[in-house]
């Protein structure tokens, strides 16, 4: 797997404001955000995406959603949206496993 700019955020290469980390994730600022809140989830592993995950993969992904939900209080979202992009057809751009938390505004429906 090639590396991904999310890689090198996720090993500090690449400086970055967190506003979550622990040793499995982080969470920061989308830098081109499609609502006013808009943060990425991305774990330290690299992962391509959702569907290259199996059963074994099941503790990262509920961390994953784990980490969301607290994002999304921290940043006093109410109602929020949770996105995943798997593969280019659903429009994921980079190639490391991702959540978009998205909210501080109405979602409409459907999306895209």
């Amino acid at each position: 797997m090639a590396d991904t700019i999310f890689g090198k955020i996720a090993r500090g290469e690449i400086p970055t404001e967190f506003l979550y980390e622990d040793d499995r994730a982080v969470a920061f600022r989308d830098v081109n955000p499609q609502a006013p809140v808009h943060v990425l989830i991305i774990p330290r592993e690299p992962i391509t995406r959702l569907s290259a995950t199996g059963d074994d993969r099941a503790e990262l992904l509920g961390h994953l959603l784990g980490v969301a939900r607290k994002v999304a209080a921290q940043e006093g979202l109410e109602d929020f949206r949770l996105v995943v992009n798997d593969g280019a057809g659903a429009g994921q751009t980079v190639f490391h496993l991702h959540l978009h938390v998205l909210g501080g505004r109405p979602l409409g429906w459907p999306p895209g």
